[in-house]
């Protein structure tokens, strides 16, 4: 069972195969697209499905299950906010729609996200959202005790995946200059992956929202 979990990263996607649920290779790819061909199943750190109208319901259940993280999770405007040009405009238009403004975290996120709705729209391959601190916090059984950024955190999170069976090797240097939290990340994303392919992986909300074109919008874990 071949799939890979994928996360951003600075000037691109880090890409974590696993081969019957195991550690199989990490790599570093300027493009989705790219990233998206190292597997059948394929499991991504990008709000996917955009609304019409509102906010994703998805964003808010899952931001309530990551007590102390909940910063990690960023609420994903209507489509049109998305695809305003600049800040300034998705901003105001944000405001008008949903009558709310825009993080800017939020909006440097835009065109990732339009990116990956893009190869969503073409279908080939099908994508499945994740959220890492998501996945995490399922391996854990618990919400995790220190942030991804801290060193604890990140060897808590080694540890996981280290149970997981799914521990990348001390040696990143295959996926090139990334840093070590976006393969971590990656890696966990695999892991729900690997889910979704045996059918174990979990729905957040269940069923979901559609989007505008009628597809699914959810978080899977």
């Amino acid at each position: 069972m071949d799939v890979v979990g994928i996360d951003g990263c600075p000037k691109g996607w880090v890409a974590v195969r696993l081969v019957d649920g195991r550690f199989d290779g990490a790599r570093f790819c300027p493009t989705l697209a790219e990233a998206t061909s190292m597997a059948g199943t394929v499991a991504v750190d990008i709000p996917l499905g955009l609304l019409d109208h509102g906010w994703r319901e998805c964003d808010g259940l899952v931001s309530a299950l990551l007590k102390g993280h909940a910063s990690s999770v960023f609420r994903i405007p209507p489509r049109r906010v998305v695809e305003a040009d600049g800040y300034e405009a998705a901003n105001t238009l944000c405001s008008e729609l949903t009558g709310k403004g825009l993080s800017r975290q939020s909006h440097a996120l835009f065109p990732r996200i339009l990116e990956a709705d893009a190869l969503r729209e073409a279908g080939v391959p099908e994508l499945h959202e994740v959220h890492p601190e998501l996945s995490f916090r399922v391996m854990a059984g618990r919400p995790l005790r220190w942030s991804k950024k801290t060193w604890n955190g990140q060897a808590e999170r080694r540890r996981l995946l280290d149970s997981a069976g799914i521990l990348p090797p001390d040696d990143l240097a295959e996926a090139g200059s990334v840093p070590v939290v976006d393969v971590l990340d990656a890696t966990a994303a695999a892991w729900s992956a690997h889910r979704v392919a045996t059918g174990a992986a979990q729905c957040h909300p269940d069923p979901p929202q559609l989007d505008g074109a009628g597809g699914p919008v959810a978080i899977r874990c």
